[in-house]
């Protein structure tokens, strides 16, 4: 009985078909990595403060004084949110009394902005945040409106997998890219706040289900060793290079809508890839489809140079698996055993910190010192790095040790931002990197370490129970981000301090590198500290397998 591979080894590994649907595909996740943290720019909040109406019958000096200044940072800086009642100003303006010397500031009443704010044009020109005045009571608005697009994302990661399963993975990644590219430009119009995050909820929906289909039509169509290269440095260096070209159109852009409108045309590009991007020969063989399966694979042969066998798909030798008896398990399977639960929860926290300070860190820009699209650029290129490294430390290095380092590297250097003088701002924005690189190679390289950790029997529960943890801590981090309202350092001491913590708990996971990949509960690897009952006589014989296993090197992924 041949299995799928078997059957198309005649077509090679890197031929021009391959090559194809490599860089396409690697291609339609190029607008994910824009449009995925436009919001730093659509949601940026420039420098603020009350408007004083012009017919508030106010001398020179009087309208100069009307704004109470506040300690920001170490500094004396006009308020945002307050100013001096404007009655009692032209009261004192009409006497012909001087601000300072015949009045005492600080001991007059103030009000808040009740004629709205000014907004200073140096960085943005518009964004939602001045559209709508999502300032001073209103400013939780802005970070809800990022997680309400983690929140779509959230969803989005739910039914795209039960989707892609049911209608076709090809089918679903264009449905998804125009839903993304449709709400997304629906968005450009929006009359209200409300409005702009509801499309955001959809718009994260639409984006995960086709990040996720074209990853899984891309492992399914491409052959073994492609595809570690695909599902590391082909996705997530493509993302990277969108999210580089995210400053580059707000730099150029600096209203809102217009920045928005640029970021969804792109989504049209993808529109010709429907007839070269085939669907997935594997999902449809799952289907019955074997004449569909065959006819893309003699096109790929013909693409290639290679003349295809007179028979591909012999629905006799493929191995039917419907017809085969399984065990079938439940998400309470993660919860079986000791050592699986301890597992399951560390995985779950493991992923959770790791997400929480990728997107605190990425959101946290426009916070820099600097200029914002400089800030966000180096943001997005120290990814590439981080992608490289973590590839290669996958490859050759412990997984253990490989997570740990990443991890205490990137808390540690967040945890001495608070120690750099404040002249020293450039020193401060290269530790904010550098802790963006640790982060980044870490993330990169949980998925491949969750994924090794769990039995075969529960490997997707396992690893979609984790990435659900990654997407709570994606809403949680616009509220890590907003707490730099109140210190400007307090985002990056708990960021720092829960990616440390998380260091130290990925030195008591066990080291699954090297080691064959676990089909059951029994096999799997033990947590290091937990004490485990002898073995009853029944589970003797599969324990004393599990001690001696047949030694291979297995993939990295």
């Amino acid at each position: 009985m041949r299995d799928y591979d078997a059957a198309t080894a005649f077509l090679g590994e890197w031929g021009r078909f391959q090559r194809l649907v490599f860089f396409l595909l690697s291609a339609s996740i190029i607008p994910n990595g824009f449009n995925g943290l436009s919001i730093v720019f659509l949601a940026g909040t420039p420098e603020h403060r009350c408007v004083v109406p012009r017919g508030a019958n106010l001398s020179g000096e009087w309208r100069n004084a009307s704004i109470p200044l506040e300690l920001r940072d170490g500094q004396e800086v006009p308020s945002r949110c307050r100013r001096y009642r404007l009655a009692a100003l032209a009261n004192f303006s009409a006497l012909g009394l001087r601000p300072g010397s015949d009045v005492e500031l600080e001991a007059l009443e103030q009000e808040p902005c009740l004629d709205g704010w000014e907004y200073s044009r140096d960085v943005y020109r518009s964004t939602i945040v001045t559209e709508w005045n999502l300032v001073c009571d209103n400013d939780w608005k802005g970070p809800l409106s990022t997680s309400l697009f983690f929140v779509g994302v959230l969803l989005g990661s739910f039914i795209s997998g039960q989707l892609s399963d049911k209608f076709g993975r090809k089918n679903v990644l264009f449905a998804t890219l125009a839903m993304q590219t449709g709400f997304s430009f629906i968005q450009v119009f929006s009359t209200s706040w409300e409005m702009f995050s509801v499309l955001f909820v959809l718009v994260g929906m639409g984006q995960i289900s086709n990040y996720v289909a074209a990853f899984v039509l891309g492992t399914e169509i491409l052959g073994k060793s492609v595809r570690v290269l695909f599902c590391t440095l082909g996705v997530c260096i493509f993302y990277a290079f969108g999210y580089m070209l995210l400053p580059l159109f707000a730099f150029f852009l600096r209203d809102w809508r217009m920045l928005l409108l640029a970021l969804t045309l792109p989504g049209l590009l993808c529109i010709p890839l429907w007839w070269i991007i085939p669907e997935s020969p594997r999902w449809l063989i799952s289907m019955g489809r074997f004449q569909e399966a065959e006819d893309i694979i003699r096109k790929a042969a013909k693409t290639n140079g290679i003349t295809a066998p007179d028979v591909i798909f012999d629905p006799s030798e493929l191995q039917d698996v419907n017809s085969q008896k399984q065990q079938t398990y439940t998400i309470l399977d993660l919860m079986r055993t000791r050592n699986i639960l301890t597992i399951t929860i560390m995985s779950v926290l493991l992923w959770m910190i790791i997400s929480v300070g990728y997107f605190g860190l990425s959101l946290d820009t426009p916070n820099l010192h600097g200029d914002v699209y400089l800030n966000c650029f180096l943001s997005a290129v120290i990814e590439v790095p981080a992608y490289i490294i973590s590839w290669l430390l996958l490859r050759n290095l412990p997984r253990r040790y490989s997570m740990a380092a990443a991890l205490f590297l990137g808390g540690c250097v967040l945890l001495f931002i608070q120690l750099v003088p404040s002249h020293l701002s450039v020193l401060s924005i290269l530790l904010v990197m550098l802790g963006k690189f640790g982060i980044t190679s870490a993330f990169s390289m949980v998925y491949v370490y969750t994924a090794e950790l769990y039995p075969t029997v529960v490997r997707n529960m396992g690893v979609g129970a984790s990435s659900m943890a990654s997407r709570l801590g994606s809403i949680l981090s616009p509220y890590f981000v907003y707490l730099g309202a109140y210190d400007r350092f307090l985002p990056y001491i708990l960021m720092g301090s829960l990616t440390v913590l998380s260091g130290i708990l990925t030195l008591f996971l066990p080291e699954s590198y090297g080691m064959p990949l676990p089909d059951t509960i029994d096999q799997m690897l033990r947590v290091k500290g937990l004490e485990y009952r002898p073995p009853s006589s029944s589970t003797r014989d599969s324990k004393e397998e599990e001690e001696n296993p047949e030694i291979f090197k297995s993939t990295a992924f």
